[in-house]
Order: C-alpha cells, then sequence, then structure tokens
C-alpha cells in the first residue's frame, strides 16, 4: 500500500478509491488488525486487506455520503460481526455504536483509544476522531481547504473548524480527499502573495508528480496557508470585504464570506 506513514507506534496508511477519496488503515507498527475510516468503497480495502493479510478490526465513519459508507455492507458479507461506529445522528443502518461528541472508542486489538468530536456543517451529524495527534476528519477540514456545507449549515462548519484550529499544531490532518492542489488554487485569490502558501504548492506539485498523496498535513502548516482557518487575519480579512464588496463583521462573517467566494466562483 502506498505512502505508509507512523505515528509514534499507530501505522496509518492511505487507500486509494474512486478519483480523489482515501480510505484510512490504522494499525499498530506490525501487527495485523486494522481499524479502517470511512471505506466508501469495498473493494479497494478487500483488496489491500488481502495483499497485505491483514484482519478489520472496526470501521470508524464519520458521515453519511455514499463514498465514505458505500462498502459497509459488502465488508460486513465478508466480516460478519465487525464493529461499526458511527454519528448518532446520521442515518447508517450499519452502525453498532453511535457517536457523539465526548465518547471514546477504544479498538482493543490496536491497543488504542478515540476521542471523538462533533464536527457539523458538511453534515448535520458529522463527527472526527482524534488519537495521538491524529484527526481523522472526513470532509470537514481538508487540506488548504474545508468541505462544502450540505445539510449541515455554514455557522456549524465554521464553529467545527475553529474547535478543530485549536488541536496542537503538531496534529496532523487525515481528511478524506487528494484536494490539496485544488485548494491552494482557491487559497492563491485570497493569499497571493503568502510565501509559505506558494512553498506549499511547489510542495504538492513534487510529491503528486511523484503519484504520491499529499494527505496528511501538520495543522502548523493548515494555519499558516489554509484561509478558511485564517479569517482572523489581517489581509485574509481584506480579500474577503474586496470580494464582498462590505466590511466584514466577525471571523465568521469572513469564513461565510469565503466559502460562498469559492462555492460560486472557483468550484
Amino acid at each position: 500500500m502506498p505512502s505508509t506513514l507512523i505515528l509514534n507506534m499507530l501505522t496509518i496508511t492511505p487507500v486509494p478509491a474512486f478519483s480523489d477519496n482515501y480510505i484510512w488503515f490504522i494499525r499498530q507498527a506490525g501487527q495485523r488488525q486494522v481499524a479502517i475510516v470511512d471505506p466508501g468503497d469495498a473493494a479497494p480495502v478487500l483488496a489491500a486487506l488481502q495483499r497485505e493479510k491483514l484482519e478489520p478490526a472496526a470501521l470508524l465513519i464519520t458521515h453519511h455520503h455514499g463514498d465514505h459508507v458505500g462498502g459497509i455492507r459488502h465488508l460486513l458479507e465478508h466480516y460478519p460481526g465487525l464493529p461499526v461506529y458511527g454519528p448518532a445522528g446520521e442515518r447508517i443502518p450499519q452502525i453498532t455504536q453511535r457517536l457523539s461528541d465526548g465518547d471514546r472508542v477504544r479498538v482493543e486489538a490496536l491497543d488504542t483509544e478515540f476521542e471523538v468530536f462533533d464536527v457539523p456543517g458538511h453534515t448535520a451529524g458529522h463527527i472526527a476522531y482524534y488519537t495521538d495527534h491524529a484527526l481523522f476528519c472526513g470532509d470537514t477540514l481538508f487540506t488548504c481547504g474545508c468541505g462544502r456545507v450540505f445539510d449541515g449549515s455554514v455557522e456549524q462548519l465554521h464553529a467545527s473548524l475553529q474547535r478543530l484550529r485549536r488541536l496542537p499544531p503538531e496534529t496532523r490532518i487525515y481528511c478524506a480527499h487528494e484536494y490539496t492542489l485544488e485548494n491552494i488554487g482557491f487559497a492563491k485569490w485570497v493569499e497571493p502573495d503568502n510565501a509559505e502558501l506558494l512553498a506549499r504548492e511547489r510542495a504538492a506539485l513534487h510529491e503528486r508528480e511523484a503519484d504520491r498523496p499529499t494527505v496528511p498535513a501538520e495543522l502548523a502548516l493548515e494555519l499558516a496557508t489554509n484561509p478558511f482557518l485564517r479569517t482572523d487575519d489581517a489581509g485574509v480579512i481584506s480579500m474577503a470585504e474586496r470580494h464582498a464588496g462590505r466590511p466584514m463583521r466577525d471571523a465568521q462573517d469572513t469564513f461565510i464570506t469565503l466559502r460562498r467566494w469559492k462555492d460560486v466562483e472557483y468550484d
């Protein structure tokens, strides 16, 4: 499997799916049992399990969209009784343990505990899993961007990102899509002179040319380059005001302006 990363004793590996999804495998280094995050497609998961001689220990689901849950039923046919953890507030029939903010999930086979965060916005019941400076955040926070709003609200999404930005700066962001270069394109509209952003673009281009993922990224890099986490920055506020043709009232107003700007004119 490509681009395995070892975070302390956890080995975290992306399994590519569809055109740009990442399904995450989490296991203890040298062990066969894995937790699987957001298996939207069973085929690449089953292929990776067979190829690497691994056994699934749990499924961790962040939200209800098909590219995150579409493989659950097929995986349960192969592994009946596999525990499926997921958001209490979303309709995912295969969930065996429904989770809300502050819950903790212990996967005994990994000797690892995950803290659950409610991070609504992209969807109304979206959750994230956090352990040992690794954040599995689905479609809430992307590398150099954030998710669109579907059945949540833009105000919820802003609050969720404000919560995530307070995590330790060394936290690694394991989001569910390879969107970095696309997101950098919009970020350059907002901050065309951000030197760290331009350096990030060069690094991301190098990784993609080598067919390597740009995910994960450290939160510190997001705080320096992701406009949706920089809504208190004077330059970002100024560009939002220029785009909207009016003063920004606060950070939430700036965030809403940026999200609508990207939705309407960039995506």
